[in-house]
């Protein structure tokens, strides 16, 4: 969870368009749209990897503890560098929201910028709610109220808390979290064993929606802003992926596997070994993709990349940028390419990440800690810009898939 001032580093922010929903196959698909708006470059690495900091703090503590339950919350959006943010609203007559959909937390809630309006679908539990992110946190009222997604999209009785206090939000209303449910175990009082469904579940349970999932596709783009992604609930939408989807189930592996965490390898050409078979995450709430120092260094041998103080990414000459070679992330048995073209920041934005205007800058970093921490890589939104992404509750699995932009020459 990044302050107010760290909130505007980089937003990666998919918005929820003004057009209509398309609901098509039973499914509901929502436009998302990409902005751009980075006014501190230089803590884009020191954002992720504080991300993935607190993330692996969890591995520490023992299963089912208080400690690790109030823990597990608090990871949701300790990064706002990367960021999905969709217009929600909620109540009778509705009023909207702007929230910030989160893969890592699953409580919804409003109350930051926006008070929360009291409308004849309100209903006030006797719960309080309270979920810490990192640096920041939010405290309240569990409330039952409706919620829309978008246009026809409705979810009544939706758990919701509405903040009395919150700190180091910005720019933004409150959260949809679409994480895991297990994750607001422990965020209400006094029913703090209590699992709060999450606005899938919802969809899911009530028959809305066909499947316990939820998708995401989305574009490289060179733009600081493009209305070029897309979510959906209820399933896939086969225009946005080519080939077919190959799950993994849950890591067993701890932290990892309290989020949508998967064990994958990487190397680096047809033989390079970069990291072997680990546990991590894919994580839409991490810009860049990390991964464990070991591996980093690794890596930056592998390229001849140098450090460049005022990015804090690797920086490779133009020469070595032709001699790139992609990487591969073998999932479940399936090797995932990712081209060099994809390892780079667009070259277009180099200016907002603090870089110059002909550097080649790649989008590989160090998580911060050797493998082995139960959380060794993260693939954030640099990978899955090039990749579909699915998040399977009914059967506890990630899915993969290459998409028509995957091979894109966008950087």
């Amino acid at each position: 969870m990044l302050t107010s001032t760290l909130i505007s580093i980089l937003s990666l922010a998919l918005a929820a368009s003004a057009g209509p929903i398309v609901v098509r196959d039973n499914l509901i698909r929502i436009p998302l749209t990409k902005k751009i708006n980075l006014t501190e470059p230089a803590q884009l690495v020191k954002q992720d990897q504080a991300r993935a900091s607190f993330l692996r703090s969890l591995g520490g503590l023992a299963a089912g503890s208080l400690e690790r339950e109030r823990a597990v919350h608090s990871v949701a959006v300790q990064n706002q560098a990367t960021s999905y943010v969709a217009d929600v609203e909620i109540g009778t007559p509705p009023t909207s929201y702007s929230l910030l959909i989160d893969t890592g937390s699953s409580n919804t809630w409003v109350g930051a910028g926006k008070a929360y309006k009291h409308t004849s679908s309100t209903q006030k539990t006797h719960n309080k709610v309270s979920v810490t992110y990192g640096s920041g946190s939010f405290s309240g009222d569990e409330y039952h109220d409706t919620v829309t997604l978008g246009r026809g999209l409705t979810i009544k009785q939706q758990s919701i808390g509405v903040a009395t206090k919150a700190e180091g939000f910005d720019s933004i209303d409150g959260i949809l979290g679409i994480g895991p449910a297990d994750l607001t175990v422990g965020t209400l009082s006094p029913d703090s064993h209590a699992t709060i469904p999450t606005v899938t579940d919802k969809l899911f349970h009530e028959g809305i929606i066909p499947h316990n999932e939820v998708a995401i596709s989305f574009e490289p783009t060179t733009s600081a802003e493009n209305k070029n992604g897309e979510m959906t609930f209820g399933g896939v939408d086969h225009t946005k992926f080519t080939g077919e989807i190959t799950y993994a189930p849950i890591t067993s592996t701890s932290p990892a596997s309290d989020f949508w965490g998967i064990d994958q390898s990487i190397r680096y050409g047809a033989s390079t070994n970069i990291l072997s078979e680990t546990a991590g995450i894919v994580d839409t709430g991490t810009t860049l993709t990390l991964i464990a120092t070991d591996a980093f260094q690794r890596y930056q041998r592998a390229t001849g990349g140098v450090m460049d103080s005022a990015t804090g990414l690797l920086k490779i000459t133009p020469a070595q940028f032709a001699n790139l070679k992609s990487l591969f992330f073998k999932i479940n048995g399936v090797d995932f390419e990712f081209t060099a073209n994809a390892q780079i920041w667009p070259r277009a934005l180099n200016s907002e990440i603090g870089g110059t205007a002909d550097g080649i800058y790649l989008i590989v970093s160090d998580n911060g800690s050797q493998s082995g921490e139960g959380l060794d890589f993260i693939n954030g939104m640099s990978f899955l810009e090039r990749f579909y992404s699915v998040y399977d509750t009914s059967n506890s699995r990630v899915g993969i898939a290459y998409t028509p932009h995957t091979y894109d020459l966008t950087n």
